[in-house]
């Protein structure tokens, strides 16, 4: 009598299913009520060949097979045990601890990433990296009128020296915007170490204080203006300002904050961290100030968190934002916006469901309440005129009593930068950076920059509230039991702690996420211990190249190393690539 038959693995064991009856007593092993006939088990064996025939392999021997021919693959190539496998397999260590740590909420430190050491700063010039121009046979000067307040101006002159390589020209030392909201009449000078500016970057662009006169008296006529378009790629700098540049030896660039693109070749994106992170020095006396801050700090407490509140009047008019301050706040920040003919008009509840509205100083401090951040906390609060002043501060201030303001730290050294708002703004940027945590409350030019110097420095951690996704916890508040109301909050920040790994390469506003300037370090896998929660990793570093180190560096200290970096010259024509992969 014919019987049929078919062939199923379920994963663990092999069985054979038959329409009928199983003849098993050769194997010993019992037949289930759904007719099956267990063969053997996968962890012992291993099926072979086909037909009536059947032959068993140990999975001993295919282990022993398939390690003998990785070390045949390791033998003539030399790469099985690399750093590349070595960094994969702590990647993926890494997404597993992050995985069990959403599912089975694991507290996250709060006041430090637990990855940074994998990763530097590094922003050095290739061996290939071409000499600047000498200045008298540059293309011409370059002169650059940046806008805005410190922080947007800070991006302008990055910037330019960026466009300065470009177009092979001298760069002439940015002037600052005095007409801005700020009214703040400081030069360079009053904020920036010029000569350390110009030293630092001697070997990228040529750099002076000034035209020569000679040379000015010598033109024809006047410095051609000029505004460019936002986001302009380096083509069109060759294609368009150039040609101008080399007509009139002089031009002036106006308006000059964001107007070259995000994405760049990878010799220019480190050029851009090399001016950001390096060469932008502040002057002695913001410095001496700004640390003097800092030790009042820790003498108090051993750490500290930093928050940039940016609840001024200015930036709530800009956002169209409404806090429920009735006709009085309408008009007042109405007035305001009336100083930007080209904002659009919006829908406040609409800007606050899409989470472009600042949090109030209240909701920033439940929001730090809720991730874990005890009312024992010292705060230093950076900021300008709060809207609302001391009644709006208040409920932060009774979350964490100890608050803390340059004020309230150095009220009488204070004095002679009243007057200077961006000086003031140097100041809190000083404090901000050396906090071991940093808050910001809004994704404007500050909390970018910080943002992205802040990982360059070694991931320091850094909160972006997630605006979005509060204001819906917030709306429901009052109904929610505080401990439901902190597991949402904390649950909705995840992604916006200042981890390494919360923007792909390449994506994101560059001075924000600096990608290509932050390398992963060379490591040997040194332990892995699975008695804990999940296994930590422990990675050693290798010894330090002699390519990769920053010069002057002020305050990178890590391993030192990058992958080779191709050759980029800058002069009158481009690659015709002009984007080359990211080194981290």
């Amino acid at each position: 009598m014919g019987v049929a038959k078919s062939w199923r693995y379920t994963g663990k064991v092999l069985v054979l299913a038959k329409h009928h009856n199983c003849n098993c007593k050769q194997h010993r092993l019992k037949v289930s009520e759904h007719h099956h006939c267990l063969l053997w088990s996968p962890s012992d064996t291993a099926v072979v060949g086909g037909g009536g025939q059947r032959r068993r392999i140990s999975w001993t021997v295919v282990c022993g097979l398939m390690l003998f021919g990785l070390g045949l693959i390791s033998f003539f190539t030399g790469h099985l045990a690399s750093s590349d496998l070595q960094w994969y397999s702590h990647k993926i260590v890494v997404k597993r601890k992050e995985k069990v740590e959403r599912n089975s909420a694991v507290p996250v430190d709060l006041w430090k990433s637990k990855f940074p050491n994998f990763y530097y700063g590094c922003s050095e010039r290739s061996p290939y990296y071409a000499p600047p121009a000498n200045p008298t046979l540059s293309n011409g000067y370059l002169l650059i009128a940046a806008s805005g307040g410190l922080n947007q101006q800070r991006t302008g002159i990055t910037d330019a020296v960026v466009v300065a390589r470009i177009l092979n020209a001298t760069l002439v030392i940015p002037e600052l915007d005095h007409h801005s909201y700020w009214k703040d009449e400081s030069d360079f000078a009053n904020i920036f170490d010029v000569n350390w500016f110009i030293s630092y970057l001697a070997k990228d662009v040529p750099i002076v204080k000034k035209v020569p006169e000679k040379f000015m008296r010598s033109l024809e006529k006047i410095p051609y203006t000029m505004r460019v378009p936002r986001k302009s790629e380096p083509q069109f700098y060759l294609d368009e300002v150039l040609p101008i540049l080399m007509k009139r030896r002089v031009l002036q660039l106006t308006k000059f904050d964001y107007r070259l693109a995000n994405d760049l070749d990878e010799e220019l994106q480190r050029l851009r961290c090399r001016v950001n992170y390096h060469a932008l020095r502040f002057t002695k006396p913001i410095q001496n100030l700004g640390q003097k801050i800092v030790i009042e700090m820790r003498k108090m407490a051993t750490r500290f968190i930093a928050v940039h509140l940016r609840f001024e009047p200015d930036m709530l008019a800009f956002s169209g934002c409404y806090y429920g301050g009735g006709d009085k706040e309408r008009n007042e920040l109405g007035e305001i916006r009336k100083r930007w003919a080209t904002l659009p008009e919006t829908s406040p509840d609409g800007e606050r469901k899409r989470g472009k509205c600042p949090l109030t100083p209240h909701e920033v401090g439940l929001m730090l309440r809720a991730l874990g951040f005890q009312n024992n906390t010292y705060l230093y609060v950076a900021s300008g005129e709060i809207y609302g002043g001391e009644e709006t501060l208040k409920p932060l201030m009774e979350l964490f009593p100890n608050f803390y303001t340059k004020e309230m730290l150095a009220s009488k050294e204070l004095e002679p930068f009243l007057p200077y708002s961006s000086q003031l703004a140097a100041i809190d940027y000083i404090v901000c950076d050396e906090s071991d945590v940093f808050v910001t409350n809004n994704n404007g030019n500050m909390a970018k920059i910080l943002a992205g110097r802040r990982r360059y420095m070694g991931h320091k951690r850094t909160i972006r509230p997630n605006a979005r996704k509060l204001n819906a916890l917030f709306l429901k508040r009052e109904r929610v039991p505080w401990k439901t109301f902190a597991k949402k909050v904390k649950a909705a920040q995840q992604g916006f702690l200042g981890e390494p790994d919360e923007m792909k390469n390449g994506r994101g506003e560059f001075h924000e996420y600096p990608s290509t300037c932050i390398c992963k370090k060379p490591f040997k896998f040194s332990n892995y211990n699975e008695t804990q929660t999940l296994a930590k990793s422990y990675f050693e570093p290798e010894a330090e190249s002699g390519y990769g180190r920053n010069e002057e560096d002020q305050g990178v200290h890590n391993v030192h190393y990058i992958e080779s970096a191709g050759m980029i010259g800058y002069h009158r024509s481009l690659p015709s690539s002009s984007s080359s992969s990211s080194s981290s």
